[in-house]
């Protein structure tokens, strides 16, 4: 008989144009941690976690990516979950203060919640949301 492995999703990497940038924004709005760091290849090699889950799933950032324009239209993203909608309006109002909005607070039907979406240093939409059936908000 095979055994079969079920697919389990543990990380998500992306190359970077700024690596120190990517790392402090990660930090900063996400509060997520530097968990490992290695020179491989030539490049350095970096895992973000969040705290208590370092071993479900992590955020590889590579320096040497082309950086990335998103159109207005693509809603290709990151999400993370907050607690309430007050962290969504303050994430929404820090990131308007800093010119990295891209969504304002909204307002969707179940499963959406309310969200608003910020520009990474990389050009990468970033959605902060409370209210979807995930993470945090279960």
């Amino acid at each position: 008989m095979v055994e079969t492995l079920k697919p389990s999703l543990t990380h998500l990497a992306l190359h970077v144009r700024d690596l120190d940038a990517c790392i402090e924004f990660y930090q900063s709005y996400c509060e997520m941690q530097v968990v490992h760091q290695r020179t491989s290849h030539d490049h350095q090699v970096v895992w973000l976690a969040e705290e208590g889950r370092e071993n479900d799933f992590i955020l590889v950032v590579l320096p040497g990516g082309p950086g990335r324009d998103q159109a207005e239209k693509d809603f290709s993203h990151l999400g993370f979950a907050l607690e309430s909608r007050k962290s969504v309006d303050a994430i929404a109002e820090r990131a308007r203060e800093e010119g990295i909005l891209v969504w304002e607070p909204t307002e969707e039907p179940y499963p959406v919640g309310y969200y608003c979406g910020v520009h990474d240093p990389d050009g990468n939409f970033v959605e902060f949301s409370y209210g979807q059936p995930l993470g945090q908000n279960l």
